[in-house]
């Protein structure tokens, strides 16, 4: 049912035993590419992974600090020219 129809590859008319008898050919299927990942590729993966979300932590906990800090320093300055 989901098989797609390929038309008949064109041939010589001698190959035909009677001209109205069309010949079954079948359709070229191609397989995808195998990929192999071993245990390694993946400890890596994992790894390079982990350490890539430590790093975004580690800017985003940065980030919050800078943030608290001006929050606190504008708030004490403010209090100091009052």
């Amino acid at each position: 049912m989901f098989i797609p129809k390929y038309p008949d590859s064109p041939t010589s008319p001698a190959a035909h035993t009677h001209p109205h008898t069309p010949t079954e050919t079948a359709p070229v299927r191609r397989s995808l590419p195998s990929v192999s990942i071993d245990q390694k590729t993946v400890v890596a993966l994992v790894i390079g992974g982990v350490v890539l979300t430590a790093l975004l932590a580690a800017v985003a906990v940065t980030a919050i600090s800078v943030a608290v800090a001006a929050v606190v320093l504008r708030s004490m300055l403010r209090d100091h020219r009052r």
